[in-house]
């Protein structure tokens, strides 16, 4: 029998349709082994890429991954490198990876306004962008990336101080398909940026304003409106101008909220807090509530006995809750993985009540309950389920769940 060569035999898109099969990376590697053609076929079928490149090698890098779809650039805090990813760099990816749509570029503290004028003008397909903690960015640079990017979904600007109420505007303008928006810690935007944002913007499901002391009641009801068929988290972590009214909005307009993040929002009292456990009682899956300060037994009793899929809870420091907040359990089972109480007038008989219906419970934080310790969880024989991590003294990790 005459030898034949498989790379005779099959075509490009055969071969293609057969890397396409292996679902283990090493064995996509190990397929670009076999020769150069195959080599380069693995390369440009390559989706992901994670680097730490300058702008020769990037080039090179374009050449090779020709149809890269993500590309992660990210620094991390503790571990970064001299210069790290410049505007140079930007101006080179945005040249040369025209079919990029994620790009991460979390902590490049070195990249400003001129490197996102080039991601602006060169990636059109760009879906999704982070750019958390890259302090030197304005809106100027973002604001070019709002109209060169009008199919961006994810933006994420957690830590970037300059931006105003400038760039909600120019993402309205020209991101109608947005979805998630992170502003963490961006305290220069207010209610009047994110009604302007949410103009616009009507599919947003993710959005995160933790300390954004400047938003108010009047900004969280106009996302409420504008986004209720969508919204699905909504983080406001330290708005302490927010308050009751933001709740009620909440309860009237958005049905399918799964996490919602109150904590430090000292105005929330016990009756929108109700309002929003009877509207959302089928959606609810985390809700963070710690420092809320006015809520008391009522409204957490409501929380547990009406929000029978919620799997998350952080009622820390809320000093008004007691015991009497889980008596009214009965035979009811809760869904609770993740519990954070430490209120100080909690004692080992109300973890004893919340023991006996959470089943699942795989994480219980109860450090700061002055009445809650191991020794009197022994003496009083409750019985933790057999998975669950139960913090007594801040000697575990905490759990990162919001």
């Amino acid at each position: 029998m005459d030898f034949v060569c498989i790379n005779d035999m099959l075509r490009d898109d055969e071969l293609r349709s057969i890397l396409s099969r292996l679902d283990n990376d090493k064995d996509k590697e190990r397929f670009g082994l076999v020769c150069k053609r195959w080599l380069y076929l693995q390369s440009t079928e390559r989706k992901k890429l994670s680097i730490r490149a300058g702008p020769h090698m990037l080039r090179k890098i374009a050449a090779r991954f020709s149809r890269l779809v993500e590309l992660d650039l990210s620094q991390s805090v503790s571990r970064s490198f001299y210069p790290g990813v410049t505007d140079s760099d930007l101006a080179v990816i945005a040249d040369g990876f025209k079919s990029l749509k994620v790009l991460n570029l979390q902590n490049c503290k070195g990249i400003a306004d001129t490197g996102m004028v080039s991601i602006g003008c060169g990636l059109s397909s760009l879906q999704s962008l982070d750019v958390s903690y890259c302090r030197k960015l304005t809106d100027k640079g973002l604001s070019a990336v709002a109209e060169g990017c009008h199919d961006l979904r994810s933006l994420h600007l957690a830590g970037c101080r300059f931006v105003t109420d400038g760039l909600l505007q120019a993402i309205s303008k020209n991101c109608c398909n947005l979805e998630e928006l992170v502003l963490q810690g961006c305290t220069n935007i207010s209610d009047v940026g994110i009604t302007d944002l949410v103009n616009g913007c009507r599919n947003i499901t993710f959005l995160d304003i933790n300390k954004c002391s400047n938003i108010g009641d009047t900004g969280i009801f106009s996302v409420s409106k504008a986004c209720s068929a969508s919204l699905k988290t909504l983080k406001l972590l330290d708005c302490y101008k927010v308050g009751d009214e933001s709740l009620f909005s909440l309860a009237e307009f958005c049905k399918n909220l799964e996490t919602l993040v109150i904590g430090g929002c000292r105005d929330i009292s016990d009756e929108s807090l109700k309002s929003l456990a009877a509207a959302c009682k089928s959606s609810l899956k985390k809700l963070r509530m710690d420092w809320c300060l006015n809520i008391s037994d009522s409204s957490m009793s409501c929380i547990l006995t009406q929000c029978r899929n919620l799997e998350a809870l952080d009622i820390g420091c809320c000093e008004q809750v007691t015991d009497a907040a889980f008596e009214g359990l009965g035979e009811i089972e809760l869904s609770l993985k993740f519990l954070m109480v430490n209120c100080p007038k909690v004692t080992v008989a109300g973890i004893g009540m919340l023991l006996d219906r959470c089943t699942s419970l795989e994480y219980l934080d109860v450090r700061s309950c002055p009445h809650v310790t191991k020794v009197g969880c022994e003496e009083a024989g409750l019985q933790f389920p057999q998975c669950c991590k139960v913090n007594f003294l801040g000697s575990l990790n905490e759990m990162d769940v919001f």
